[in-house]
């Protein structure tokens, strides 16, 4: 086991609405080993954004404690938090909206650097953001465009500078190719691994696209309505799903060769609605497997050597084969 820069111990964030409160994250338990990367995968609107977004405490947990670097961050005064936060940074979804359309491609990447006055002297700051537009690839003659004027690959490389600007330990990655044409989702992926081998990064990589948290993370967490439903290494969750949800949205990858026919598992049933839940397995109504004992909520439990799944049917369930 490696160093830990990330522990996260019964993490929830409801939200008050006319109907009740709403279990966006509910009771969520993990940790993170330095320099290695968490994929955090779901449907959309399974709590997978307000997790990131509630770890950086740019949203306010309901419950629980975030643990950083062996520091609880969870309660830190706003003037502790902003020095906190040079150490952990967001790489959003949307390469476009997060920009602010106002200011040229320098400013946005030197806006951190001023905000924190790491750097006072005009010459210095060009030269700091033309050594980060350098590192995430782009041309010096972009220095003085505005963002309506490029693509989304180069918006979201302006991101990623930005994001590196304060020399983070650890970054959210929320969605960051899903807006991407998919030739440009691999570049922008491979300029996020090399800048984790050469710089020491630690990630969350937020994303519904199973297909590429497989080659990105070392470690899977698949989320289910507010809740964590299986976790387990990367290699280990592909080659051996137990929880019937991670199943199922293995079964919906596309395989592009037409002579393999692979095993599709249909979803029916009635989503639960994660509005004052009840105290039973949030995938209850949708499993194929479901039986009585799966009233009872079931535990976050380890079936062998760092594979952990919340289910009452472990043992019971078959073994799923030709998925992936």
């Amino acid at each position: 086991m490696g160093e830990k820069i990330l522990e996260v111990r019964h993490l929830a964030k409801f939200f008050k609405t006319g109907r009740g409160m709403l279990h966006a994250v509910d009771d969520i338990s993990f940790s993170l080993e330095k320099g290695k990367t968490l994929g955090l995968v779901g449907e959309s609107g399974c709590g997978k954004s307000t997790t990131g977004r509630a770890l950086l405490r740019l949203i306010e947990p309901t419950a629980g404690e975030i643990v950083f670097e062996g520091r609880d961050i969870t309660h830190l005064s706003r003037r502790k938090l902003k020095e906190a936060r040079k150490d952990m940074q967001l790489i959003f979804q949307d390469p476009y909206s997060s920009l602010d359309p106002r200011k040229t491609v320098s400013q946005i990447i030197a806006e951190p650097i001023e905000a924190y006055r790491i750097l006072k002297n005009r010459n210095e700051i060009h030269e700091r953001v033309a050594e980060l537009m350098s590192i995430v690839g782009l041309a010096p003659r972009l220095f003085n465009t505005y963002p309506h004027e490029l693509d989304g690959g180069r918006r979201q490389r302006i991101g990623i500078a930005r994001a590196l600007a304060m020399e983070p330990k650890f970054i959210v990655c929320d969605e960051p190719v899903s807006a991407l044409d998919v030739s440009i989702q691999a570049q922008i992926l491979n300029l996020l691994q090399e800048l984790r081998e050469k710089m020491g990064l630690t990630y969350i990589f937020i994303t519904h696209d199973l297909s590429v948290v497989n080659h990105f993370s070392d470690e899977i967490a698949v989320m289910y309505l507010g809740k964590i439903v299986e976790q387990a290494p990367s290699e280990e969750l592909f080659a051996n799903p137990l929880h019937p949800y991670t199943q199922a949205l293995l079964s919906a990858i596309p395989i592009p060769d037409l002579s393999v026919r692979k095993k599709r598992i249909i979803l029916k049933g009635e989503i639960t609605s994660p509005i004052d839940p009840k105290d039973e397995c949030r995938f209850y109504k949708r499993c194929n497997y479901a039986c009585d004992a799966c009233r009872k909520l079931p535990e976050l439990r380890e079936t062998s050597p760092g594979h952990l799944v919340a289910c009452s049917r472990i043992g019971e369930i078959p073994k799923a084969e030709g998925l992936f």
